[in-house]
């Protein structure tokens, strides 16, 4: 096994268990117990179980967006939004954004787990901006920041419904994007 695929062996396994059991009351055998890794080789490629959490957070997100810019652009550039939501959250469960959970649990704690997060939103909310964008044929930051709320809000309240409150925030968007078009 090369180093590469011990780390994401151990992010994997780690993201497991920060999902199941939250990120500060786990403890470092907890976390690591799914990869089989030991504390001294967290402390190898990490650097602490804040490094730990900090490669987990940026690699949901990278994998998220990832998967995001797979999906279709053009005229179903939002739809293609909450499409890629209600698969993620069928793959990975509906728990809410785990990086929001993370921000909340290390809001006083972290200064680098939260710069993280805010990071990360910001360039997730820009990648709405630009599929808004695609669907108007125009910038519209208001209505970029109306579907990221019904984004957030679906991946939020997915956690204490179900999946069809992705399809709600989706018919919700469309309405919006119908609206900004004038075709409402």
């Amino acid at each position: 096994m090369t180093v590469t695929d011990k780390w994401a062996e151990i992010v994997t396994g780690a993201a497991g268990a920060f999902e199941a059991g939250g990120f500060r009351g786990l403890g470092v055998d907890q976390v690591l117990a799914p990869s089989g890794a030991s504390t001294r080789t967290l402390y190898k490629h990490f650097g602490s179980k804040d490094g730990l959490v900090l490669a987990v957070l940026e690699d949901r997100h990278q994998r998220f967006m990832a998967r995001l810019d797979a999906a279709p652009g053009g005229g179903d550039a939002v739809a293609a939004l909450f499409a890629t939501l209600r698969q993620w959250l069928a793959e990975h469960g509906a728990r809410g954004c785990m990086l929001l959970r993370a921000r909340a649990e290390y809001a006083a704690a972290s200064d680098a787990v939260v710069t993280l997060v805010h990071r990360q939103k910001q360039a997730f909310r820009h990648a709405i901006a630009q599929r808004v964008a695609t669907a108007l044929g125009r910038q519209d930051d208001r209505l970029a920041t109306q579907i990221w709320l019904l984004f957030e809000g679906a991946t939020a309240a997915a956690s204490v419904a179900d999946l069809t409150v992705v399809d709600a925030a989706e018919a919700a968007a469309a309405s919006l994007l119908a609206a900004a078009r004038g075709t409402l």
